[in-house]
Protein backbone atom coordinates (compact mmCIF):
# COMPACT_ATOMS: atom_id res chain seq x y z
CA UNK A 1 0.00 0.00 0.00
CA UNK A 2 1.23 3.47 -0.86
CA UNK A 3 0.23 6.70 0.81
CA UNK A 4 -0.29 10.09 -0.82
CA UNK A 5 2.37 12.69 -0.01
CA UNK A 6 0.58 15.26 2.10
CA UNK A 7 3.35 17.74 3.07
CA UNK A 8 2.33 17.72 6.73
CA UNK A 9 4.35 20.21 8.76
CA UNK A 10 5.53 19.07 12.20
CA UNK A 11 7.01 20.47 15.36
CA UNK A 12 8.66 18.04 17.78
CA UNK A 13 9.30 18.62 21.49
CA UNK A 14 11.07 15.99 23.58
CA UNK A 15 13.06 15.87 26.81
CA UNK A 16 16.40 14.91 25.24
CA UNK A 17 18.16 16.39 22.22
CA UNK A 18 19.26 13.00 20.97
CA UNK A 19 15.77 11.53 21.19
CA UNK A 20 14.30 14.58 19.52
CA UNK A 21 16.76 14.53 16.63
CA UNK A 22 16.41 10.79 16.09
CA UNK A 23 12.64 11.17 15.93
CA UNK A 24 12.90 14.07 13.50
CA UNK A 25 15.25 12.17 11.19
CA UNK A 26 13.02 9.09 11.14
CA UNK A 27 9.87 11.12 10.49
CA UNK A 28 11.48 12.99 7.59
CA UNK A 29 12.33 9.65 5.99
CA UNK A 30 8.84 8.21 6.39
CA UNK A 31 6.48 7.74 3.46
CA UNK A 32 3.85 10.10 4.86
CA UNK A 33 5.13 13.39 3.46
CA UNK A 34 6.22 14.88 6.79
CA UNK A 35 8.17 18.12 7.05
CA UNK A 36 9.81 18.75 10.43
CA UNK A 37 9.95 22.51 11.04
CA UNK A 38 11.86 22.33 14.30
CA UNK A 39 12.93 20.01 17.08
CA UNK A 40 13.09 21.59 20.54
CA UNK A 41 13.38 20.67 24.21
CA UNK A 42 11.46 23.34 26.15
CA UNK A 43 7.95 24.81 26.17
CA UNK A 44 9.10 28.36 25.47
CA UNK A 45 10.97 27.22 22.36
CA UNK A 46 7.83 25.47 21.08
CA UNK A 47 5.75 28.62 21.42
CA UNK A 48 8.41 30.74 19.73
CA UNK A 49 8.55 28.36 16.78
CA UNK A 50 4.75 28.24 16.41
CA UNK A 51 4.61 32.02 16.43
CA UNK A 52 6.97 32.13 13.45
CA UNK A 53 5.92 28.95 11.60
CA UNK A 54 2.50 27.43 12.19
CA UNK A 55 2.73 23.63 12.23
CA UNK A 56 -0.08 21.27 11.23
CA UNK A 57 0.80 18.88 14.06
CA UNK A 58 2.93 19.23 17.19
CA UNK A 59 4.36 16.03 18.66
CA UNK A 60 4.77 16.83 22.35
CA UNK A 61 6.35 14.62 24.98
CA UNK A 62 4.71 14.78 28.40
CA UNK A 63 8.20 15.06 29.88
CA UNK A 64 10.16 18.05 28.57
CA UNK A 65 13.40 19.63 29.70
CA UNK A 66 11.48 22.19 31.77
CA UNK A 67 9.59 19.56 33.77
CA UNK A 68 8.27 15.98 33.90
CA UNK A 69 4.69 17.14 33.22
CA UNK A 70 5.45 20.29 31.22
CA UNK A 71 3.99 18.75 28.07
CA UNK A 72 0.45 18.84 29.48
CA UNK A 73 0.59 22.57 30.23
CA UNK A 74 2.23 23.21 26.87
CA UNK A 75 -0.54 21.32 25.07
CA UNK A 76 -3.16 23.52 26.76
CA UNK A 77 -1.23 26.60 25.71
CA UNK A 78 -0.97 25.43 22.11
CA UNK A 79 -4.67 24.61 21.89
CA UNK A 80 -5.52 28.06 23.26
CA UNK A 81 -3.09 30.18 21.24
CA UNK A 82 -2.77 28.09 18.06
CA UNK A 83 -6.04 26.11 17.66
CA UNK A 84 -5.23 25.08 14.08
CA UNK A 85 -2.24 23.07 15.33
CA UNK A 86 -3.23 19.60 16.51
CA UNK A 87 -1.24 17.93 19.27
CA UNK A 88 -0.04 14.34 19.51
CA UNK A 89 1.13 13.55 23.02
CA UNK A 90 3.82 10.97 23.76
CA UNK A 91 3.30 9.46 27.20
CA UNK A 92 5.96 7.71 29.24
CA UNK A 93 3.16 5.98 31.13
CA UNK A 94 -0.30 4.98 29.92
CA UNK A 95 -1.74 5.09 33.41
CA UNK A 96 -5.34 6.37 33.48
CA UNK A 97 -4.36 9.65 35.13
CA UNK A 98 -1.85 10.47 32.35
CA UNK A 99 -4.26 9.52 29.56
CA UNK A 100 -7.13 11.54 31.04
CA UNK A 101 -4.87 14.54 31.60
CA UNK A 102 -3.73 14.37 27.96
CA UNK A 103 -7.34 14.37 26.77
CA UNK A 104 -8.22 17.26 29.07
CA UNK A 105 -5.22 19.23 27.87
CA UNK A 106 -6.56 19.00 24.32
CA UNK A 107 -4.46 16.29 22.66
CA UNK A 108 -6.08 14.77 19.57
CA UNK A 109 -3.62 11.90 19.40
CA UNK A 110 -2.25 9.85 22.32
CA UNK A 111 0.62 7.40 22.09
CA UNK A 112 2.86 5.46 24.43
CA UNK A 113 6.62 5.52 23.98
CA UNK A 114 6.38 1.73 23.80
CA UNK A 115 4.37 1.91 20.55
CA UNK A 116 6.22 1.11 17.30
CA UNK A 117 7.55 4.06 15.30
CA UNK A 118 5.24 3.25 12.38
CA UNK A 119 2.27 3.79 14.67
CA UNK A 120 3.51 7.32 15.38
CA UNK A 121 3.61 8.03 11.64
CA UNK A 122 0.05 6.77 11.18
CA UNK A 123 -1.13 8.75 14.21
CA UNK A 124 0.34 11.99 12.84
CA UNK A 125 -1.26 11.42 9.46
CA UNK A 126 -4.69 10.63 10.91
CA UNK A 127 -4.63 13.60 13.29
CA UNK A 128 -3.59 15.93 10.44
CA UNK A 129 -6.76 14.87 8.61
CA UNK A 130 -8.93 16.20 11.42
CA UNK A 131 -9.47 12.87 13.16
CA UNK A 132 -8.59 11.53 16.59
CA UNK A 133 -6.13 8.76 17.40
CA UNK A 134 -6.60 6.85 20.65
CA UNK A 135 -6.59 3.22 21.69
CA UNK A 136 -9.68 1.51 23.04
CA UNK A 137 -8.11 1.32 26.48
CA UNK A 138 -7.43 5.07 26.44
CA UNK A 139 -11.04 5.73 25.48
CA UNK A 140 -12.30 3.53 28.31
CA UNK A 141 -10.25 5.64 30.71
CA UNK A 142 -11.83 8.80 29.26
CA UNK A 143 -15.35 7.36 29.43
CA UNK A 144 -14.87 6.31 33.04
CA UNK A 145 -13.71 9.83 33.90
CA UNK A 146 -16.65 11.33 32.02
CA UNK A 147 -19.08 9.05 33.85
CA UNK A 148 -17.57 9.90 37.23
CA UNK A 149 -17.80 13.62 36.47
CA UNK A 150 -21.44 13.23 35.43
CA UNK A 151 -22.23 11.36 38.64
CA UNK A 152 -20.57 14.09 40.71
CA UNK A 153 -22.56 16.80 38.95
CA UNK A 154 -25.82 14.90 39.46
CA UNK A 155 -25.39 14.73 43.23
CA UNK A 156 -27.19 17.21 45.44
CA UNK A 157 -25.31 18.85 48.36
CA UNK A 158 -26.93 16.32 50.70
CA UNK A 159 -25.37 13.49 48.70
CA UNK A 160 -28.61 12.14 47.27
CA UNK A 161 -28.85 11.68 43.54
CA UNK A 162 -30.96 14.13 41.61
CA UNK A 163 -32.53 13.64 38.21
CA UNK A 164 -31.59 16.31 35.73
CA UNK A 165 -33.08 17.03 32.36
CA UNK A 166 -30.92 18.61 29.69
CA UNK A 167 -31.76 22.25 29.36
CA UNK A 168 -31.16 22.09 25.60
CA UNK A 169 -31.78 18.88 23.69
CA UNK A 170 -30.35 18.37 20.22
CA UNK A 171 -32.50 18.45 17.13
CA UNK A 172 -32.55 15.44 14.82
CA UNK A 173 -30.27 17.28 12.37
CA UNK A 174 -27.84 18.14 15.16
CA UNK A 175 -27.84 14.51 16.34
CA UNK A 176 -27.05 13.40 12.77
CA UNK A 177 -24.18 15.85 12.59
CA UNK A 178 -22.76 14.68 15.94
CA UNK A 179 -22.85 11.07 14.71
CA UNK A 180 -20.89 12.08 11.60
CA UNK A 181 -18.30 13.84 13.73
CA UNK A 182 -17.94 10.65 15.80
CA UNK A 183 -17.38 8.69 12.59
CA UNK A 184 -14.35 10.89 11.92
CA UNK A 185 -15.74 13.12 9.19
CA UNK A 186 -14.24 16.56 8.68
CA UNK A 187 -16.42 19.65 8.23
CA UNK A 188 -15.94 19.36 4.48
CA UNK A 189 -17.01 15.70 4.51
CA UNK A 190 -20.08 16.55 6.57
CA UNK A 191 -21.04 19.44 4.29
CA UNK A 192 -20.97 17.12 1.28
CA UNK A 193 -22.82 14.34 3.10
CA UNK A 194 -25.62 16.61 4.37
CA UNK A 195 -25.60 18.96 1.35
CA UNK A 196 -24.77 21.96 3.52
CA UNK A 197 -22.13 24.66 3.25
CA UNK A 198 -19.08 24.37 5.48
CA UNK A 199 -20.12 27.65 7.08
CA UNK A 200 -23.47 26.12 8.04
CA UNK A 201 -21.74 23.04 9.43
CA UNK A 202 -19.50 25.24 11.60
CA UNK A 203 -22.56 27.11 12.88
CA UNK A 204 -24.25 23.81 13.74
CA UNK A 205 -21.15 22.67 15.63
CA UNK A 206 -21.00 25.96 17.53
CA UNK A 207 -24.61 25.51 18.69
CA UNK A 208 -24.00 21.86 19.58
CA UNK A 209 -20.92 22.76 21.63
CA UNK A 210 -22.99 25.34 23.52
CA UNK A 211 -25.86 22.94 24.16
CA UNK A 212 -23.70 20.05 25.37
CA UNK A 213 -21.10 22.12 27.16
CA UNK A 214 -18.34 20.63 25.01
CA UNK A 215 -15.54 22.34 23.15
CA UNK A 216 -13.81 19.71 20.98
CA UNK A 217 -14.70 17.03 18.43
CA UNK A 218 -13.26 14.42 20.79
CA UNK A 219 -15.75 15.39 23.49
CA UNK A 220 -18.55 15.03 20.93
CA UNK A 221 -17.29 11.53 20.09
CA UNK A 222 -17.25 10.64 23.79
CA UNK A 223 -20.80 12.00 24.07
CA UNK A 224 -21.91 9.58 21.35
CA UNK A 225 -20.17 6.64 23.03
CA UNK A 226 -21.67 7.55 26.40
CA UNK A 227 -25.13 7.85 24.84
CA UNK A 228 -24.84 4.46 23.16
CA UNK A 229 -23.60 2.84 26.34
CA UNK A 230 -26.41 4.38 28.39
CA UNK A 231 -28.94 3.24 25.81
CA UNK A 232 -27.39 -0.24 25.61
CA UNK A 233 -26.77 0.12 21.93
CA UNK A 234 -24.23 -2.45 20.77
CA UNK A 235 -22.23 -2.36 17.57
CA UNK A 236 -20.28 -5.13 15.89
CA UNK A 237 -17.08 -3.10 15.72
CA UNK A 238 -15.55 0.00 17.25
CA UNK A 239 -16.40 3.33 15.56
CA UNK A 240 -14.27 4.06 12.52
CA UNK A 241 -12.19 5.83 11.61
CA UNK A 242 -12.18 8.09 14.65
CA UNK A 243 -11.59 5.57 17.41
CA UNK A 244 -10.17 2.49 15.73
CA UNK A 245 -7.01 0.91 17.12
CA UNK A 246 -6.05 -0.31 13.66
CA UNK A 247 -5.66 2.75 11.46
CA UNK A 248 -4.76 0.99 8.21
CA UNK A 249 -8.23 1.69 6.83
CA UNK A 250 -7.82 5.38 7.63
CA UNK A 251 -5.00 5.81 5.15
CA UNK A 252 -5.81 6.81 1.55
CA UNK A 253 -4.72 4.30 -1.07
CA UNK A 254 -3.46 5.43 -4.44
CA UNK A 255 -2.90 3.40 -7.55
Amino acid sequence: MSVSRSNISLLIADKSRMGCQLMATALRRSRYGLTVLDCVLESAAVLRTLKENRADVAVISAHLKDGPDAGFDLTREIRTRYPTTDVVMLLDSVEPSAVIEAFRAGATGILSRDDPFQVLCKCIYVVSQGQVWAGSRDLRFALDALRQSACALNKSPSGSAKVTKPANTLTSREESLVDLVAEGMTNRDISRHLHLSEHTVRNYLFRIFNKLGTSTRLELALYVLHRKKAGRIHTDSSPEPLLSDDAEEKLPQVR
